[in-house]
């Protein structure tokens, strides 16, 4: 088998660690878990139902009764996998600009976190997997064989994100974008519980001026010199 076993991939919004990862898993024949969609699911559910983000008992008690679901088959519309949340496909639905802003806050409260991050745990211990999220190599897997960091200017990864939505025939406001994800950049550094930061020995990848293949490079050039 193939190791490092557990291959931990942090990183900020729209750096392509999704992407990275997810084509990582495939070559290695790893499964493959973006825990960061269990936290969208989590705050679109919040606002659908018009739960109010600051109340942190309701959230909480959200977050420990949804049923979210992570399927690798669906329509062929350039989704990476299918997320269901309580039997809804809510995969596009979770990458709004409104999810965006408010996802971190949500994810700041300790029992959101402690549900799923138990569920997290559970998915990973059986080994050969490639899970990615903001803090996976410092809080959920902190033993991890691998672990990486990805970034990329806010600028950036706003195109990014602009590109993504106008190639699902969405309507899209790049200022709107970028705005969302500096204000996410800033909750997610500021917050008390599990701040998105680099493991002390997690590797870091620059992605601005990269494309997917050269980074997906690097890291198979890291899981084989491991």
């Amino acid at each position: 088998m193939p190791k490092p076993s557990t291959i931990a991939i942090d990183g900020t919004a729209a750096s392509g660690k999704s992407t990275v990862g997810e084509l990582l898993a495939r070559s290695l024949e790893y499964l493959y878990f973006d825990t960061g969609v269990m936290y969208r699911a989590v705050t679109w559910a919040t606002l659908e139902r018009a739960i109010d983000i600051e109340d942190v008992e309701a959230v909480s008690r959200l977050a420990e009764t949804l049923r979210i679901e992570v399927e690798s088959e669906g329509p062929d519309d350039g989704r990476q996998y299918t997320v269901l949340a309580d039997g809804q496909d809510v995969t596009w639905d979770i990458r709004s600009p409104a999810v965006e802003a408010a996802i971190s806050r949500v994810s700041s409260y300790p029992r959101v976190r402690a549900a799923l991050i138990a569920q997290q745990r559970r998915i990973a211990e059986p080994g050969s997997i490639v899970m990615v999220g903001r803090d996976i190599g410092t809080v959920v897997l902190p033993e991890a064989d691998l672990k990486i960091f990805m970034r990329a200017s806010v600028e950036e990864r706003a195109r990014r994100r602009y590109k993504d939505a106008l190639a699902q025939g969405k309507p899209a406001d790049f200022d709107e974008i970028l705005a969302a994800i500096r204000e996410r950049d800033r909750q997610d550094r500021e917050k008390p519980i599990s701040p998105m930061v680099p493991a002390a020995d997690a590797i870091i990848i620059d992605t601005d001026k990269l494309t997917i293949e050269d980074v997906l490079a690097q890291v198979k050039q890291l899981v084989a010199d491991r």
